[in-house]
């Protein structure tokens, strides 16, 4: 088996992984990377898989939500009931609901 070209990397928090073309930053820290990539306004506590696959649904802001039911959120891969359950108390605060059917 061919080894793939990979370079061992340490991150600014220190964290040593090995980038490459499909791990381009730190799997560590890759939620930062990817909420300021996307000028996310989820919160930063949000599991990976849920913020991914919000990312990937074109949902990028929290007021993005209240384009989609909240049926249709659950249903995503990745959303588990704890990262809506946190979804939900971060609209509430910002007064953003989810669409009705």
């Amino acid at each position: 088996m061919e080894k793939k070209n990979v370079a061992l990397r340490k991150c600014s928090r220190g964290h040593e992984y090995e980038k490459s073309k499909e791990l381009p930053v730190c799997p560590l820290c890759w939620i930062g990377y990817y909420h300021r990539k996307a000028g996310s306004d989820f919160p930063e506590d949000l599991a990976a898989p849920a913020l991914r696959a919000l990312l990937n649904a074109k949902l990028i802001k929290l007021a993005d939500l209240s384009k989609v039911t909240e049926k249709e959120v659950a249903e995503l891969h990745g959303m588990g009931p704890k990262a809506l359950g946190e979804l939900k108390k971060v609209m509430k605060k910002a007064k953003v609901s989810f669409k009705k059917k």
